[in-house]
């Protein structure tokens, strides 16, 4: 049987949630480099911008966890 498009780019995201942000962060910069090239047909380049989507996520996560921290660290030595 034929794949379906719509549903395979978000079993192929899942493992994103365990990323690192470092690890998030150089897969953004593939999947954003893979895409520049243009080289890819139209469903692997949806398929690409879908992934470069949850990473951006994820990193966005990673980057606001950090910053709640530092806010927490601030404020508990201004005490």
């Amino acid at each position: 049987m034929a794949q379906e498009t719509p549903s395979s780019p978000k079993p192929q995201n899942a493992d994103v949630a365990a990323l690192s942000y470092e690890q998030a962060r150089e897969q953004l910069v593939a999947v954003v480099n893979q895409l520049e090239a243009g080289s890819s047909s139209l469903e692997d380049s949806l398929a690409l911008w879908e992934r470069g989507e949850a990473l951006a996520k994820k990193c966005e996560e990673w980057l606001e966890g950090a910053k709640a921290r530092l806010d927490a660290a601030r404020a508990s030595t201004e005490g």
